[in-house]
């Protein structure tokens, strides 16, 4: 109040002005990383570059939607088409990479209730940047008895519009679940839980 008076009996008072300063664009880049965790469990070196516009990530693939067609290679090299599985419901996972704790444990919780996936007349494909020789090894391994699918580049990854987690560094775990006609049922994100896509892609294949 004391200074609105001053300026209305004061004309030529005038307080000091500053000049605000310019906001720059957020631009940032991180060096190579190893990102080592037995939670997410990524194991390989991650170059990592991020800026502002980067940190907004709007998904591609929504409820009710049908998702972008792919064509990849399974775990033999054998080519593999979206529309190959059109007539039935289709669990799609991406998941960050082979042989992590974490993905070794949702796909393994996978393989145990395969059977029910089955019975509900559903195939189950896992999808990760992993090439088709760590598939095999992987699928040997742990004695998979669904597809992988190899999308080294991560192109189907980015065109589905799956989020990233840790500012981009990890890739994201994301589960959905296609109805016989190819329409998105289901979109699920758990990075931390992993075995959880299970039991709620169960839960939704047994409800349609």
């Amino acid at each position: 109040m004391a200074t609105l008076s001053l300026l209305k009996c004061c004309p030529q008072f005038s307080l000091p002005t500053q000049t605000p300063k310019a906001h720059l664009p957020l631009h940032f880049k991180v060096g190579t990383s190893t990102v080592k965790s037995h939670f997410l469990g990524l194991k390989r070196h991650c170059p990592v570059s991020y800026s502002s516009s980067k940190f907004t990530i709007v998904a591609k693939v929504n409820k009710g939607s049908v998702p972008p067609a792919f064509t990849l290679k399974d775990q033999d090299g054998k080519t593999v088409n979206l529309s190959k599985f059109k007539g039935k419901p289709v669990v799609v996972y991406f998941y960050p990479a082979d042989e992590t704790p974490g993905c070794t444990k949702q796909a393994c919780a996978f393989r145990d209730s395969y059977e029910k996936f089955k019975k509900a007349g559903a195939e189950v494909v896992g999808i990760s940047g992993d090439d088709v020789s760590s598939h095999k090894a992987f699928q040997k391994k742990y004695r998979l008895p669904f597809t992988l699918l190899s999308d080294e580049g991560n192109k189907v990854r980015k065109e589905w519009g799956v989020p990233a987690d840790l500012f981009g560094a990890l890739p994201g775990r994301q589960t959905y679940v296609l109805d016989k006609n190819g329409v998105v049922q289901l979109i699920y994100n758990n990075q931390f839980q992993p075995e959880k896509h299970i039991d709620e892609t169960l839960k939704l294949l047994q409800s349609l």
